[in-house]
C-alpha cells in the first residue's frame, strides 16, 4: 500500500477538476457555523470529548457501512454525546460528499470538521460556504518526501505551504485541525498557528496503525494546544490509555460507523472514564 498518500493527493485534484465542490461554491451565502466553542468545551469537559466521523469507506478498510442518510447518522452521534462531527467530503476512496456536509450543517448545530485531503484554496472556499467550523490539513503533505516521485506529485498539485493555507482559512473565519504522524511533523505542526493538533496513529503511506504513536509524540510535550488522538480507537480501554498519554480528545470513525447501534456506541465511549 506504499504511496497511498501520493494517490490521495491526485484524487483530490481529480475531484476539484470534476467539480465535486461546485455545489458548495455556488451557495449564495455561507451557511451558519456552530455557536459552540469546541476548544473551550474540550478543556472544560468532565466526560470524554469525541469528534465522531461520518465516512462510508476508507483506503484502509474499503467499504465500512452501506450508504444511508448522513443526517440520520449525524443525529444519532449527536444524541450519543459527540462534541463535534467530522464529515468526509472526498468521494474517491472515502465515499464522501460536500452535499452530505451541507445537509448536516443545515440541521445540526454542533461544530463540524470538513474532512478531506485538502491541497488548495478552492476546497477551503467550499468549507467556508458549507459552514464548516474547522477543516483538516495534513502536515505530511507539506514535508519533504522520502522519494522523488511523491515529492514531484506534491510540487505539481500543492501550490501553497501549510502556513499560507492556515492563514487563508483564518482570514475566512475558519479554524484548522492540523494532523501529524511523525515526530518531525508534530514539531513542525505545533509551531504553526493551527488551532488544534491531531495525532494520526495511522501511517498514511503504509496504513499501519499504532496507538503508541500518540504516546511517542506527546512525551515531553509542554504546549497548550488541544491534542486530538485519531485512528485505531474502538473501545473504552483505548480511550483511557490515550488519555493517560496526554490526548485531550479523540476522533473516531470506523468503529462507530460499523456499529449496529451508533448512538449507544458513542454514548459508551463518551462515558468511558466513568466505567
Amino acid at each position: 500500500m506504499k504511496g497511498i498518500l501520493d494517490t490521495l493527493i491526485r484524487n483530490s485534484q481529480k475531484s476539484i477538476d470534476a467539480g465535486v465542490y461546485n455545489n458548495a461554491l455556488k451557495l449564495t451565502e455561507p451557511l451558519q457555523k456552530s455557536q459552540k466553542n469546541l476548544e473551550e468545551e474540550i478543556r472544560q469537559s468532565k466526560d470524554v470529548s469525541l469528534i465522531t466521523e461520518i465516512k462510508f469507506s476508507s483506503p484502509s478498510r474499503g467499504k465500512i457501512r452501506k450508504k444511508s442518510d448522513p443526517l440520520e447518522i449525524a443525529e444519532k452521534m449527536r444524541r450519543g454525546g459527540a462534541r463535534a462531527l467530522s464529515i468526509l467530503t472526498q468521494p474517491r476512496r472515502f465515499d464522501g460528499s460536500p452535499d452530505y456536509f451541507i445537509k448536516i450543517r443545515k440541521n445540526i448545530d454542533i461544530p463540524l470538521l470538513m474532512k478531506d485531503i485538502i491541497i488548495g484554496t478552492k476546497q477551503i472556499d467550499a468549507a467556508e460556504k458549507m459552514g464548516a467550523d474547522y477543516f483538516l490539513l495534513i502536515q505530511a503533505l507539506f514535508e519533504p518526501a522520502d522519494n522523488r516521485k511523491t515529492d514531484e506529485t506534491r510540487h505539481q498539485f500543492i501550490k501553497n505551504n501549510v502556513n499560507e493555507l492556515i492563514e487563508y482559512g483564518h482570514n475566512r473565519g475558519l479554524k484548522i485541525l492540523l494532523e501529524a504522524h511523525t515526530k518531525t511533523e508534530f514539531e513542525n505542526a505545533i509551531h504553526t498557528k493551527a488551532d488544534i493538533i491531531g495525532i494520526n496513529n495511522r501511517n498514511l503511506d503504509t496504513l499501519k496503525v499504532s496507538r503508541e504513536t500518540t504516546k511517542s509524540l506527546l512525551q515531553n510535550y509542554k504546549g497548550n494546544k488541544i491534542i486530538i488522538s485519531e485512528s485505531g480507537i474502538s473501545s473504552e480501554k483505548h480511550i483511557k490509555i490515550l488519555r493517560e498519554y496526554g490526548a485531550d480528545a479523540f476522533l473516531i470513525g470506523t468503529s462507530i460507523m460499523k456499529s449496529s447501534d451508533i448512538e449507544n456506541k458513542v454514548s459508551n465511549l463518551v462515558n468511558a472514564i466513568w466505567k
